[in-house]
């Protein structure tokens, strides 16, 4: 069974940056592609970032292109969301996910293509 454990977040300022860890607890961790999700209260949950298990592709929604990177040590198990220049609305629970079945496709955004997931970490941008 596949474990994730998110670190980093915590309070901030507005233009402040941030980098999340996301730590994989099998040796198996570069079969999967790993995606960054984010979650406010009564909101949906939103797609930040997706990286393919080779590291070679990624892929950001909008909002943080440009501003944030994802990334990837194999040897650490450890995937990565590198976060600059936040803003306020980027306030959010962060958490990592970790995507088997389709780990050599950059361009999934679905939350239901990922089958573990960690239990978050909390960022607070303040303005």
């Amino acid at each position: 069974q596949v474990t994730l454990v998110e670190s980093g977040g915590r309070y901030v300022q507005a233009g402040e940056s941030l980098k999340l860890s996301c730590v994989h607890s099998e040796r198996t961790f570069s079969d999967y592609a790993m995606g960054w999700f984010r979650q406010t209260p009564g909101k949906p949950r939103e797609f930040v970032a997706r990286i393919t298990r080779s590291g070679r592709s990624t892929d950001y929604a909008d909002s943080v292109k440009d501003r944030f990177t994802i990334s990837r040590d194999n040897a650490k198990n450890t995937a990565y969301l590198q976060m600059d220049s936040l803003k306020p609305e980027d306030t959010a629970l962060y958490s990592c996910a970790a995507d088997l079945r389709t780990s050599n496709t950059v361009r999934i955004r679905s939350f239901g293509a990922y089958r573990y997931w960690g239990q978050g970490t909390q960022v607070t941008v303040s303005s």
